[in-house]
């Protein structure tokens, strides 16, 4: 394994500094209120997602939903459907919505800061959640999803960098993993939500829940400006003394004569004075170098593999996974829907709390490795479980596996692509290009995800439990990237991140880096 030693690029006072803290955060009081503050405004912002998605797929289960938007089912009178290609655009949209949004975030976000680019996505999605739950139509159901998609581009850029840059250094690596797993909350309250809406005998057992899907977007326009903005932004736009007020107030507890503040600011106004002189702020910097080159690859295949590995089946087409293997009861699906969210919360922020402890690149490989077996076990069962139903049989024992598979699966996708994503894009860019970077993933995760929830249904209705086989394929590809290409970037601040020269990548690709 190559060994790179970046004491010599970026000195590492500030680290030193921070192990040498040994007071906690929530005996800060300063530091304690500005983590609350972050949890509705930055780290909620997740909820929105996790509400859509567990929206979706509750929603499948709701007759009155079926009945508006489907069509009647052939041979089972009163039993209705939404087609395939439907489904998946309605889902897709989502994402579709987030992808027009990409070009135009990081440009307003360095326009008018990380609480202003929260706030006006917050907007957005507020008037997409209230057109979705008075859509008179497919076509305004779709438009109101792209909307809230569009929205929340901008909240998840500017909050996640928001957290990398406020966070104080010993806790920045576990803020940033919260991020992703405060988008179980969102999954469980949706689920819970849904389980009660769907007994309603009319349709607002469906708009009801739609219009839920506002109440995260209002509570982060409701405390985004009790937020300090971003010291990192504030010193970009020469407002070195505000900055210095914020440092001092949240990471010192309000001593000006604070080494440890006085260092972070050095630090912070060298490495964005350098980033500065030597970018134009365009896109063009993504690619202008070696090392941004390669980092907007490995931000790019995060995008994609975030939404590839096969979470999407089980995020938003459950329930049909469910019909597929036996299980036809719709209190049956909605509370193995519901376990199964609460599951995924437990682990999710049990990892989250961990894995930022671990290197990077070693619970990325871990992560994916566990994914693969699980899957593969996963195909197998559902072969057989599938194969019972079309002869009338019951499999039971192969319904179990599938059903044990799914809920397996969430522990292993937690502990890299979910809770590692934005700590590791946040350590990789630097701040002139961070949301651009941030960006950047977004839009291959959105289009990846616009693909695999547009064809996800398609592919069960004609493929069955082979279309399996094209996400034991994504994995096996995410492996090998994470190993030949992702850098170790664990134990350094955002500065000397910077500073390091491992980033310009000059060993062979296949060449692991490691942080000495």
């Amino acid at each position: 394994m190559g060994l790179i030693n970046l004491g010599q690029e970026g000195d590492p006072i500030l680290t030193r500094l921070v192990d040498e803290d040994k007071v906690p955060w929530y005996r800060k009081k300063n530091l304690r209120i500005l983590y609350f503050l972050l949890y509705p405004t930055c780290m909620g912002i997740e909820i929105t997602s996790g509400f859509d998605s567990q929206l979706i797929n509750g929603l499948q289960l709701v007759p009155k939903w079926l009945q508006y938007f489907g069509t009647p089912v052939k041979g089972k009178a009163g039993t209705y459907e939404v087609v395939g290609p439907l489904l998946g655009i309605v889902s897709a949209s989502y994402s579709l919505g987030a992808i027009i949004g990409v070009p135009v975030v990081p440009w307003v976000a360095q326009l008018v800061g990380r609480r202003w680019s929260i706030f006006l996505g917050s907007c957005v999605m507020c008037i997409g959640a209230l057109i979705q739950g008075f859509a008179q139509n497919a076509a305004m159901y779709i438009i109101a999803r792209m909307l809230l998609g569009f929205g929340i581009i901008f909240c998840i850029v500017s909050g996640s960098a928001m957290l990398g840059e406020l966070s104080y250094p010993k806790e920045r690596a576990k803020m940033t993993s919260m991020f992703n797993a405060s988008y179980f909350v969102g999954q469980i309250i949706a689920a819970g939500i849904v389980v009660r809406t769907s007994a309603i005998k009319t349709d607002w057992g469906w708009r009801l829940p739609s219009l839920l899907q506002m109440v995260p977007s209002l509570m982060q326009m409701a405390f985004v400006f009790f937020l300090p903005e971003s010291p990192r932004y504030l010193i970009s736009k020469d407002r070195r003394e505000e900055a210095f007020d914020i440092l001092c107030h949240y990471h010192a507890e309000g001593d000006r004569d604070s080494l440890f503040v006085k260092a972070e600011m050095a630090q912070i106004e060298t490495t964005i004075k350098i980033e500065l002189e030597a970018a134009k702020l365009s896109w063009m910097d993504m690619v202008n170098t070696p090392g941004m080159r390669r980092r907007t690859f490995i931000a790019s295949a995060m995008g994609v593999y975030t939404q590839w590995s096969g979470n999407t089946l089980i995020s938003f087409y459950l329930g049909k996974i469910l019909g597929m293997i036996g299980y036809t009861d719709t209190y049956t699906k909605t509370m193995i829907n519901l376990g199964n969210t609460g599951w995924s919360l437990i682990n999710g922020t049990i990892i989250a709390l961990y894995a930022p402890r671990f290197p990077r690149r070693k619970m990325f490989l871990i992560g994916a490795t566990g994914m693969l077996c699980v899957y593969i076990g996963w195909t197998v069962g559902m072969s057989y479980a599938m194969d019972a139903v079309a002869h009338k049989k019951n499999n039971k024992g192969a319904g179990i596996a599938v059903l044990f598979f799914i809920y397996f699966y969430s522990l292993w996708y937690n502990i890299g692509n979910n809770a590692l994503t934005y700590t590791y894009l946040v350590e990789l860019f630097p701040y002139a290009e961070r949301s651009r970077g941030i960006a950047i993933e977004q839009f291959w995760g959105r289009s990846a995800a616009f693909f695999t929830n547009f064809v996800n249904p398609i592919g069960m209705d004609n493929a069955g439990w082979k279309y399996l086989l094209m996400y034991i394929a994504t994995i096996l590809c995410e492996i090998l990237t994470i190993w030949f290409f992702y850098p170790e970037t664990y134990g350094r601040t955002l500065e000397e991140l910077a500073f390091c020269r491992f980033f310009l990548f000059s060993l062979p690709f296949f060449s692991s880096l490691q942080v000495s």
